[in-house]
Order: C-alpha cells, then sequence, then structure tokens
C-alpha cells in the first residue's frame, strides 16, 4: 500500500464511521422525523447542513476543473449556482417554510391540486435521479484513484454508504451526518488552497493571490494552443454563458432537496437565518474554487511544457491507470493539453480529476491527498442521501399515501420509502458507471430540469394569486417535456445546438415556456377558490394585512 493510499484509506475510513455513527444514534421511527427531522434542527448546524446538501460533488470535484479548462466563461458555475441560493433564501424558503409542509409535491398539491402533486411528485424523482447519478460517479472517480478499485466497484461501494446511513436516519440522521461532512470537505478543501497559494505566490490566501498568475498562465495557454484564460467567450458563445448561468440559478431555486431543508427548522425565522448561514459557510468554498482552478491550470501547464514522455510528472501516470488521463500514442513531447478527447491533444485530462490531482501536481504530502479524497466523498454523500431522501418522501408520501392508500400507517409509509430510496440507489449506481458527461455537466443537466419544471409554479403559486392547478399541470408539462427532449437530442442523437445552446443552458428557455403556458392557461380557465386565495394571502403578508374575505371572494385582487 503506499502513502497515499494508506492516508487516504485512514481518512476515509474515520469519517465514514463517523457518518454512520451519526446516523445510527439519529435514527428515526416517524414520518416527521424521517422526512423534517422534527423540525427540530438549530440555525448554525442547518446552515451546515444546507450548504453540505447544495455543495455536491459538482462543487468540490467538478467545477474546479471546470473553471481551470473554461476559463472566464467557466465563471457561468460560479454565478449560477451562488446566485441562484440567494434566490432561493430571499424569493422562496421562508413563504414555503411558513406553508408548513413535508416536501415541494406536498405543497403542490395543496396549492393546485392532487394532479399537479402527482406530477410534481414524478418531476421530482426525475430530476434527483439526474442529479444523483453525478454524486455516485464522482464517488467511483475517488475510490477509483486512490484505493486503485475500477470505476463501477468504486461506484458499489458508494452505493452501500450512502444507503445504509441515509435508510437509518431519514432526515434527522442526514442533516447531522451532513454537518459533519461540511466539516471535513471545508478543510480538504481549503487546506491545499492555502498550501498551493503559499508555494506559488508566498502569501497563503487563494482568494487574494491567485490574480497575480494570471498573465504567466494567459502566455502558457497560448504556448499550448490554448485561447487566453482571460479572455470571455472563448468556450462558448455569449448567448449560452448567459442561460447557463439563468437556467442554472433559477434550477437552484427549484431544487427539492435544497428546499425541503428549510422545513426541518423550529420556526420561519429559523429557516431565514439558516439560508444567511449556509451562504456564509458556501462561500468560503465557492470564494476558493476560481483560485483552485488558477493554480491547477499554472501547475498543470508548466508541468508538462515541453517534457519529454519519460519525464512527466508521477501524478499523470497515477491517473492515466483510471483511464481520466491520457496520452497520445507515437509522441515523444507534450505540446497540446485538452479536457476534450475529441481535440486531438497529446496528453488529455479529465474536468473531474483536477481537484483531487491538485495536491499530487504541487507535490503536497500524502496526507492532504487523502484528506482531499476524503473531502471528496464527503461533498458527494452529503448530496447523493438529500437527492435520495426526495425520491423516497415523493414516493412514499405524495404517490403511495395520498394515490394508492390513503389509510397507510407511518410504520409502512417507512418502509415504501425506504424500499423506495434502495431502487433509487440501484438506479443512480448504474447511470454513475456509465454518465452522460462530466460530473459538474450532469449536475447542470438536474438543475436544468428543475428550472422549467419547478421554479414557475413555485414563484407563480406564491406571488400571483390567479394561477390555478390547469394552469400548473400545463406548464409543468411543457417546460420539463421541452427540455428533456432537447436534453436527449443534443446528448444522443445528434442534434445541433440551436443558436449555440447548450443542453446545460436549455432549461431556462424551458422555464420561460412553463411562466407562459402557465400563465396562458390560467387566465383561459376559472380562478382558484377564494378560500385558496386568501391562504396565500395569509402566507405572503401578516395576519393584520391579510385581503378581506368579501373582496377576495368576488376575485377583485385576483391581479395581486
Amino acid at each position: 500500500m503506499t502513502p497515499i493510499q494508506f492516508w487516504t484509506f485512514l481518512f476515509i475510513l474515520l469519517s465514514f464511521g463517523l457518518y454512520i455513527y451519526i446516523a445510527w444514534r439519529s435514527r428515526v421511527r416517524e414520518t416527521s422525523g424521517f422526512y423534517v427531522a422534527g423540525q427540530g434542527i438549530p440555525t448554525v448546524a442547518n446552515g451546515a447542513a444546507v450548504a453540505a446538501d447544495w455543495m455536491s460533488a459538482a462543487s468540490f470535484i467538478s467545477m474546479a476543473g471546470l473553471v481551470a479548462f473554461l476559463g472566464y466563461d467557466g465563471a457561468i458555475y460560479l454565478m449560477g449556482w451562488t446566485g441562484g441560493y440567494v434566490l432561493l433564501a430571499l424569493l422562496l424558503a421562508p413563504y414555503l417554510r411558513k406553508w408548513g409542509k413535508f416536501t415541494v409535491p406536498e405543497y403542490v398539491g395543496d396549492r393546485y391540486s392532487e394532479l399537479v402533486r402527482t406530477m410534481a411528485a414524478g418531476a421530482a424523482i426525475f430530476v434527483s435521479f439526474t442529479y444523483v447519478v453525478g454524486q455516485m460517479r464522482g464517488g467511483g472517480i475517488v475510490f477509483s484513484r486512490f484505493l486503485g478499485l475500477p470505476i463501477p466497484g468504486g461506484v458499489a461501494v458508494a452505493m452501500a454508504i450512502i444507503f445504509t446511513y441515509a435508510v437509518l436516519g431519514g432526515m434527522k440522521g442526514i442533516t447531522w451526518t451532513q454537518v459533519a461532512q461540511y466539516s471535513v470537505l471545508i478543510v480538504a478543501y481549503l487546506i491545499p488552497g492555502f498550501a498551493i497559494a503559499q508555494r506559488l505566490t508566498g502569501f497563503p490566501v487563494p482568494q487574494v493571490t491567485f490574480g497575480t498568475l494570471l498573465n504567466e498562465l494567459n502566455a502558457l495557454s497560448v504556448q499550448f494552443g490554448l485561447p487566453n484564460y482571460t479572455e470571455p467567450f472563448t468556450a462558448r458563445p455569449q448567448i449560452d454563458v448567459f442561460l447557463v448561468t439563468l437556467s442554472l440559478m433559477i434550477g437552484t431555486a427549484g431544487l427539492p432537496h435544497v428546499i425541503i431543508r428549510f422545513y426541518t427548522t423550529r420556526t420561519v425565522r429559523g429557516a431565514r437565518y439558516s439560508a444567511f448561514w449556509a451562504l456564509l459557510f458556501i462561500a468560503l468554498l465557492y470564494t476558493t474554487a476560481p483560485a483552485i482552478g488558477v493554480f491547477s491550470k499554472y501547475n498543470l501547464l508548466e508541468g508538462v511544457d515541453g517534457q519529454p514522455i519519460d519525464q512527466l510528472p508521477q501524478w499523470i501516470g497515477n491517473w492515466e491507470a483510471t483511464g481520466l488521463v491520457t496520452i497520445a500514442e507515437g509522441i515523444d513531447v507534450i505540446d497540446s493539453v485538452s479536457n476534450n478527447p475529441a481535440d486531438g491533444a497529446d496528453l488529455t485530462v479529465d474536468n473531474d480529476i483536477l481537484v483531487l490531482a491538485t495536491p499530487e501536481i504541487a507535490g503536497l504530502p500524502a496526507p492532504i491527498v487523502g484528506l482531499v479524497a476524503a473531502g471528496g466523498l464527503a461533498a458527494a454523500m452529503s448530496t447523493a442521501a438529500g437527492l435520495l431522501l426526495v425520491i423516497s418522501s415523493s414516493v412514499s408520501h405524495d404517490v403511495y399515501f395520498r394515490r394508492f392508500k390513503t389509510g397507510a400507517s407511518e410504520r409502512e409509509q417507512l418502509r415504501v420509502g425506504r424500499i423506495a430510496m434502495g431502487a433509487g440507489v440501484l438506479v443512480a449506481g448504474f447511470f454513475g458507471v456509465n454518465p452522460p458527461g462530466f460530473v459538474a455537466q450532469i449536475v447542470a443537466f438536474a438543475f436544468g430540469l428543475a428550472a422549467s419544471s419547478f421554479f414557475p409554479i413555485i414563484v407563480l403559486g406564491i406571488f400571483w394569486k390567479r394561477c390555478n392547478a390547469q394552469g400548473a399541470a400545463a406548464g409543468l408539462l411543457t417546460g420539463l417535456t421541452f427540455t428533456t427532449v432537447y436534453m436527449i437530442g443534443t446528448l444522443y442523437l445528434g442534434w445541433p445546438h440551436v443558436l449555440g445552446i447548450s443542453p446545460e443552458g436549455i432549461g431556462a428557455i424551458g422555464a420561460l415556456l412553463n411562466f407562459l403556458v402557465t400563465i396562458a392557461v390560467s387566465k383561459m380557465t376559472p380562478p382558484p377558490p377564494a378560500h385558496l386565495r386568501e391562504m396565500i394571502e395569509s402566507i405572503r403578508y401578516p395576519a393584520a394585512r391579510r385581503a378581506v374575505p368579501a373582496a377576495v371572494a368576488t376575485g377583485r385582487s385576483d391581479r395581486t
């Protein structure tokens, strides 16, 4: 066993032992504890759990790699995901928490109808499956490189661990596990960042110092035939940069596994403070990611610049064994580097390895390499558990209990939920072994699906009392179908990107169609009942400012 494998195994064993212990101590036997942790989580802890749930393997493993290879255009992930969280925290979370339901489909069902609830549950399952695939893939990559397992074997181990602690503890166990996972992942992300900043710039604050390397990185990029790192719109058309950013932003605000987090606090005020703490915890990683991207790209290019094949750094051979780094045949010296195998470059480096490989690239000691591996797994496991809980609650609570067996006991609902969670792990594991793209790219697809399905009907449901069930059903179906068809066509059927819009950005167009169809159909059909419009008014305003029932009944306040 190499030193890197020893330290990786040690950190993973300790951290995973902690996660399972927490899940065992937090195990639940009632649905309120399984789905919303009994609404008893303190605000700071809930903020850390939100941050861990939201910062998935895409944020930890893949995002800095995309920033490294996309350069300026990689800012779409930083702006979209962070801006989307702010949008969720300010625009939606307090109102949804005040509504007081377990799940997003439950809110949709109360606001619109049982049919829309079932449609929303199906959409939640579909979005969550897409998202969890990226987490399984991230776990497989970590196990493959650092423990010598093949990627399918690594995915299988990740599946077993996630299933164990998610099924035991439900939301309560997952929440406290995610607090521990956030602590692991943020330490694992910041320590290498500080160490590499000190080594390259002489000052150990990466957020401040990475800009001093940009001119040198631009020169190295040009030398390798790549665009200037800081030049905009070289990797994507301008319209796609805008639409991907918007899609990630409104997709974040519509993600069911993040929204449900705001139901776990004791009060509405607690939900607001949780949002503040989560944003602070998220900012620690998201202000470091661009620096990690710059440092890793600089170290990568400088380390292979003009090097003969037999004198390449050791980390390349280590990662070549996983199949995520490839060297072209018949070359003597590395003259070109790419992240896309279709480019035919001398050296091809997968986006998903740069953060995990950064300590090795920079020559940091083996314990730090092992810590980063444990952090990557913590990020993947935390988000995957939250997503599996959404799948479980959607199947057991919103479909089985509401549509098929309304008299089901809590014990029966929990059993169905756990079976659904197990099935979800198996399906996600299969696609984790056979993914449709990079980890962050897969996650971007999930955000696009959430943007085109949930965001419009949630926003209109809160801020437009005239929105009705017919409009919501038509809008959700239109937006989700359009986005899904475009993604499948461009990814698997060879369709061209219309106007340069990528499958990651099409969710914004799907959301626009959802808005338009929902509004048009709602206008052409009868308004919601008076009692429902009054209830919406009570959610938006304090009780003293509720609409006068007579005015609501006559429909004069419909245009609120």
